[in-house]
């Protein structure tokens, strides 16, 4: 993994995993399971409040309704938040949810290090510290769930030069902190354009499991070496990609219902499908379902849609495009044996 002048680089290829085609289209569902906190203001450690827990029943229920089952990658606040934990366990215990890893560092014990944005990203901390971390909130899912975690999503998508090791000295067998197409260089994060869109592998036993980010329009052919092109300094300030993205030449999206609408989730699906993709992962933060913590949803009417927006894409994706939902953990177990899921 090649350092950057601001950031890293995305995990090194070490096999690419691809779907045979004889998969149907499957989908694994991943929640960004954490704390409430501002967006848009410094991290704050003590910024730990974990009441959107209690709220995450409501989308459960559109998941039992379709036979979806999710991964709920938890972090600290929750984790080590009795009734938090009791929520999604009582979830788990029914085998309607599998529990992750997700790593906020700076709401995770040791409070060693700088809490400020280039750190945040986990995978920018001195690598003992990362593993301090992260071990210290895997112990602690264990003991709060049951078992241990196999799957890891890092803070902010902060995976780092170091973190495959951790991860596997750990016991971790998937990591889904990839975003294809996305660089957050620019405050010390990690440059994902050269990542592939599709699964791959990192590390003996380490498979990866990326977003679902695809390119939509006229020029979707040509989006990864356009877009970013295009996103450069003074292209941005002329909003071409904007303009682009209205002229229905080429879009960006991702596969979320936070500021994806069901219209956009279902075309860039079946763009997707149409170039040959037949692995899809949905996410979105935990957070969204309480109004005003997130920008994605502000009211009561707005949780509403969201959860109106969730239930359509998985009619979509499940009885209109004859697709199939399954777990991280299978899912990536059966690209590691070159089989089909479930087998």
């Amino acid at each position: 993994m090649a350092e950057l002048a601001n950031g890293v680089a995305s995990p090194p290829v070490q096999a690419l995993l691809a779907p045979p085609v004889s998969w149907p289209p499957t989908l694994v569902v991943v929640i960004d399971t954490e704390e409430e906190f501002d967006w848009t203001a410094p991290f704050d450690p003590a910024s730990t409040a974990v009441s959107n827990i209690d709220l995450q029943p409501l989308a459960q229920a559109v998941f039992d309704a379709h036979g979806v089952v999710p991964t709920y990658v938890v972090d600290y606040p929750v984790a080590s938040t009795p009734q938090a934990a009791a929520v999604l366990r009582a979830i788990a215990a029914d085998g309607r949810c599998d529990i992750g890893a997700h790593l906020h560092p700076w709401v995770t014990p040791p409070a060693e290090g700088p809490v400020d944005t280039r750190h945040s990203y986990p995978g920018n901390l001195p690598a003992a510290l990362e593993r301090h971390k992260l071990t210290v909130l895997t112990d602690t899912i264990a003991a709060s769930f049951g078992a241990r975690p196999t799957v890891y999503k890092a803070g902010r998508y902060g995976i780092g030069a170091a973190t495959p090791a951790t991860l596997r000295a750990l016991g971790y067998a998937v990591d889904v902190s990839v975003v294809p197409h996305t660089d957050f260089s620019a405050d010390g994060g990690p440059d994902f354009r050269g990542a592939p869109e599709g699964p791959y592998r990192i590390a003996d036993g380490l498979c990866e499991l990326p977003l679902s980010v695809h390119f939509v329009g006229r020029l979707a052919s040509q989006g990864p070496w356009l877009f970013h092109r295009l996103s450069a300094h003074p292209a941005r300030r002329l909003r071409l990609p904007g303009v682009l993205s209205r002229l229905g030449l080429l879009t960006r999206l991702r596969l979320s219902p936070e500021g994806g609408s069901l219209t956009e989730m279902t075309r860039q699906t079946r763009a997707a499908l149409a170039a040959g993709t037949r692995l899809f992962m949905l996410t979105y933060h935990s957070s969204s379902l309480l109004p005003g913590a997130t920008q994605y949803v502000r009211t009561e009417a707005d949780r509403r849609h969201f959860l109106a927006t969730l239930d359509g894409y998985l009619h979509v994706f499940l009885a209109e495009l004859g697709g199939r939902a399954d777990t991280v953990t299978r899912v990536a177990a059966a690209l590691m044996a070159g089989q089909a899921p479930g087998r």
